[in-house]
C-alpha cells in the first residue's frame, strides 16, 4: 500500500485579493496580445451563439432562454441552476491543494492524460458494443441501452475526489482534477449522443443544453482565468456543494422503481460488469503498458472503480427515456462501488 502523502510544510503566499488579481491579468494581456485576442474571440462567439442567437423553436427562442426553460420541476432539472456556481466554488475551494501540490514539466503527465482518455474510450466503445454482439442482441431493448450505456463508463467525480485527497494529498488531488476536466466532456459527449440519436434530435443541441458539460466548460473557464470567490461566499457555497452528491443520489432514489428491473436484466448486468470489473482492469493494464507512477496508478484506478454519476438518471428523464430504469442502475452501482474500489486498490495496485 502507498503511505499517504504528507501535506506540504511550507508556508503557501496569502490568497490574491481581486485588484492583485485584475493588475496580473491586465498585466498577462498587455504581454500576451494575440493569445488575449484569440480567448477574447473564443469567449464572444460562446456568449453570441449561446445568448444572441435564436436557435430554438424555429428561430423564436435562444439557446440561454431555451434551457433556462427547461431546467424545471417536470424535467427534473429545477437543481440545475445550482450546478454552474457549486462547480465554481469547489475550484476556488481546492485552491490551496492544487497550489500546494509539486509542479514541473514531465511527458509523464501526458501518459496520464493518454491513459484516462484511452480508459473513457474503452468504456464507451463496449458500452456501445453491446446490442451487436450475437449472443446479447436478443436480450437488448435498443431504447433502454441507449438511456443507460452512460452507466457503463460516467463517473461519480464528487466521491473520486474525495477519496483521492485521502489517498494521494495534494499531488492526487491535482491529477484528478485535470482528469475529471478532461474526460468529464468526453463522457458527457458519449452519455448523450445514444439517446440523441435514438430519438432523432441533434446532438449539439442536446449538449449545448446540457448542464454538466456547461458546467464543466465554465469550471475549467474559471480555472484558466485565476477565479477567486470572496471569503463571505464560502460557508454558504460550501454547505451547497457537500450536499450536491445526497441531493443527486436522492433524485435517483426518487425516480427509483424496481419493477422497472425486472426487465433488461442481461442488459443491467453486462453494463455493470463493464463499470466495476473491465474498467478497473483496462486502467490497471494501462498504468503498466504506460509504467505510470505510484500516484498516477492510483488516481487512474479510483477513476475507474467509481459506482457511476447520480446525474445519469436525470440526463435519462430529461430526454425522455426510461429514467426509472436508469435510477435502478445506479442504485446497483453505488452499492456495487464498495466492492470494486476495495478490488482496485487492494488486489490490482498491489499487483
Amino acid at each position: 500500500m502507498t503511505p499517504q502523502a504528507k501535506p506540504s510544510t511550507e508556508e503557501l503566499p496569502p490568497p490574491l485579493t481581486l485588484s492583485q488579481s485584475l493588475r496580473l491579468l491586465a498585466r498577462w494581456v498587455t504581454t500576451h496580445p494575440l493569445e488575449s485576442l484569440l480567448l477574447l474571440a473564443s469567449a464572444a462567439t460562446m456568449v453570441y451563439f449561446f445568448g444572441f442567437y435564436y436557435a430554438f423553436r424555429n428561430g423564436l427562442e435562444t439557446t440561454a432562454l431555451w434551457a433556462s426553460r427547461a431546467w424545471n420541476s417536470e424535467n427534473n432539472q429545477e437543481h440545475s441552476w445550482l450546478i454552474l456556481p457549486i462547480t465554481a466554488f469547489l475550484l476556488w475551494y481546492h485552491r490551496e491543494a492544487l497550489r500546494a501540490a509539486p509542479k514541473q514539466p514531465s511527458n509523464l503527465g501526458l501518459l496520464f492524460l493518454v491513459a484516462g482518455v484511452g480508459l473513457c474510450c474503452t468504456g464507451i466503445a463496449m458500452a456501445y458494443a453491446l446490442p451487436h454482439l450475437p449472443w446479447l442482441a436478443r436480450h437488448v431493448d435498443r431504447r433502454d441501452h441507449a438511456a443507460s450505456a452512460q452507466i457503463a463508463f460516467r463517473v461519480n467525480s464528487f466521491i473520486a475526489l474525495a477519496i483521492v485527497e485521502r489517498l494521494a494529498g495534494p499531488t492526487g488531488l491535482a491529477l484528478i482534477a485535470v482528469l475529471i476536466g478532461v474526460c468529464v466532456p468526453l463522457l458527457n459527449v458519449g452519455a448523450v449522443w445514444p439517446m440523441a440519436r435514438h430519438g432523432q434530435r441533434g446532438l449539439l443541441g442536446e449538449l449545448l443544453r446540457n448542464p454538466l458539460v456547461l458546467a464543466t466548460t465554465g469550471g475549467l473557464a474559471a480555472n484558466a482565468m485565476g477565479f477567486a470567490m470572496p471569503s463571505w461566499l464560502e460557508p454558504t457555497t460550501g454547505r451547497v456543494g457537500a450536499a450536491t452528491l445526497a441531493l443527486g443520489l436522492m433524485a435517483a432514489g426518487a425516480g427509483l422503481q424496481m419493477g422497472a428491473m425486472s426487465q433488461g436484466k442481461v442488459l443491467a448486468a453486462a453494463l455493470l460488469i463493464i463499470r466495476h470489473l473491465l474498467l478497473p482492469l483496462t486502467a490497471w493494464g494501462l498504468s503498466k503498458l504506460l509504467a505510470l507512477g505510484s500516484d498516477q496508478s492510483t488516481v487512474l484506478l479510483v477513476f475507474s472503480s467509481m459506482p457511476t454519476a447520480a446525474s445519469a438518471y436525470v440526463l435519462a428523464a430529461r430526454m425522455g427515456f426510461n429514467g426509472a430504469y436508469v435510477a435502478g442502475l445506479i442504485t446497483l452501482s453505488t452499492l456495487l462501488g464498495m466492492l470494486s474500489l476495495p478490488f482496485a486498490l487492494g488486489v490490482l495496485r498491489t499487483l
